[in-house]
């Protein structure tokens, strides 16, 4: 069983919502999470790494998007 923090009551609406929603609605809520996350991870790679270029920051953004582990030495 999965770890939440949300109630069965509010998990019961949530649900509800998202059933009453069209596949373009539910498509596109999926695509503003996903740019939010991405939002946040660049303020804390701003503010872990204030040095990085830009072009730095949207190479990080990409490693952690499609390969979460560390890239090896020679793709840096």
């Amino acid at each position: 069983m999965p770890i939440t923090d949300t109630s069965r009551a509010a998990q019961a609406v949530q649900l509800n919502i998202h059933r009453s929603m069209s596949g373009e609605q539910r498509l596109l809520l999926a695509y503003e999470m996903s740019m939010f996350a991405r939002e946040l991870n660049r303020a804390r790679l701003l503010r872990e790494h204030p040095e990085w270029t830009e072009a730095s920051i949207a190479r990080e953004l990409l490693r952690l998007a499609f390969l979460p582990a560390p890239l090896p030495a020679g793709l840096r």
